[in-house]
């Protein structure tokens, strides 16, 4: 239905319409986010992560806080999973959230705003304090029509914050992308670059590592390069909010566990098993770069319904790469045959054999019972996603860290 109104209606006309329900829910909602301030988070790979840092910062320096991102909802101490599969949800639920946050007495929000959001206005009404743009790669191609479009997309929140009436308004972006600078040239008070190689020394590995952050070694329990960079980000934001060195240090090295993001599932087995929301070929690029010289198992699909078409092979390429063991399987595929998707991704590896297992479960188990001590199994692509998603709009429940548990439990019961 979606898909027939777009195609018939004019562009103009559909931007009008979300541009009138953004203003009706903060004129609704009483413009929330004038009464708290505001930190929006946005890139194509770890904006859940670097708003669980930022969490875990203001939380340290005891303040109560508020959060929107593709992981989860918290105003102050209720929290629950974020089961919308939207990172940035709908006009009137991200409003009444800032309002809830603001009447709940919390000081701070901070919020995952996406270029699918931009769009359709979402973002539009929410006065920013601080924007943390943290990178840029290829993705939702299709959906916008180019690279170039998908940039101009993120561009418009850096926009939005120049629009906002709260002062001073603080731009933090990361240096080492490409895509900084015009970020960092946007009319606002405060424009701070960040950039890992200016944070030596630092190490990364796959139990965490650190970096240095005006003059203190700043301790990181999550592993790879990309954490310390979600995590410089964070620190960043919140050193130019006003909050001590002390907080950031002590928040940041208080994240052990981020669901669905390199998150660690045991049950006594003699090897890790990690679920991750990789689905680009960049980010899994990095997560298996964290687990350097271990035997790798990858089990991975990637998203149906027209979806960046081009990234299938390439991602086969990097698990070709990477991987010791590569297992193929479903993921989501909506309205397209699931089985033409791997053999999509099955076509980008030419150094290895994959293993085909459409049924995801059957996949998670054969890559659990073949995997020895000293091995890793890296299952990819779903993260926290509640659901496998199906044709015409059906659905069926699921979780890759329950269905690992489950079968890690399985296998410790018969040995």
């Amino acid at each position: 239905m979606k898909t027939a109104i777009k195609a018939i209606v004019p562009g103009f006309m559909v931007s009008t319409y979300h541009f009138a329900l953004a203003l009706l829910a903060a004129l609704l909602y009483r413009l929330p986010s004038r009464r708290i301030t505001v930190v929006a988070v946005t890139g194509t790979k770890g904006k859940s992560s670097t708003i669980e840092f930022l969490n875990a910062i203001a939380e340290a320096a005891g303040k109560k806080t508020a959060l929107s991102s593709t992981i989860r909802f918290k105003v102050g101490e209720h929290s629950k999973p974020n089961t919308k599969r939207q990172s940035t949800p709908g006009r009137f639920f991200l409003q009444s959230f800032l309002a809830k946050a603001a009447d709940a007495g919390c000081s701070i929000a901070f919020v995952e705003m996406t270029s699918e959001g931009a769009r359709q206005h979402r973002h539009r009404f929410v006065h920013l304090d601080a924007l943390a743009f943290i990178n840029l790669a290829p993705e939702h191609i299709e959906s916008h029509g180019s690279l170039q479009a998908y940039s101009d997309a993120k561009f418009e929140l850096g926009k939005q914050l120049a629009r906002s009436k709260k002062r001073p308004r603080f731009m933090i972006a990361n240096a080492d992308d490409p895509e900084s600078g015009r970020f960092l040239s946007l009319p606002v008070e405060h424009t701070l670059p960040f950039s890992l190689s200016a944070a030596q020394p630092f190490e990364a590995g796959e139990r965490g590592g650190h970096f240095t952050f005006d003059g203190r070694e700043i301790e990181v329990k999550l592993p790879g390069e990309f954490s310390l960079k979600n995590t410089l980000a964070a620190a960043t934001v919140m050193r130019a909010l006003g909050f001590p060195l002390e907080a950031i240090a002590r928040g940041i090295a208080s994240v052990t566990k981020i669901p669905g993001r390199a998150e660690e599932i045991t049950a006594g087995q003699t090897f890790p098993v990690i679920v991750d929301y990789a689905h680009t070929p960049d980010s899994l690029r990095a997560l298996y770069s964290a687990y350097g010289d271990r035997r790798k198992i990858c089990v991975l699909g990637s998203t149906g319904g027209g979806r960046d078409l081009w990234k299938r092979r390439v991602m086969g390429g990097v698990a070709d790469e990477f991987c010791d063991s590569i297992i193929l399987t479903d993921e989501d595929p909506y309205d397209e045959e699931a089985r033409s998707i791997v053999d999509s991704i099955a076509s980008g590896i030419t150094k290895k054999k994959p293993e085909i297992i459409m049924d995801r479960r059957a996949a998670i188990r054969r890559a659990i019972e073949s995997a020895q001590a000293g091995d890793v199994v890296l299952i990819t692509g779903k993260g926290t996603d509640p659901t496998i998603q199906l044709a015409r709009g059906k659905s069926i429940p699921w979780s890759d860290a329950d269905v690992a548990r489950e079968e890690l439990r399985k296998l410790q019961d018969i040995r």
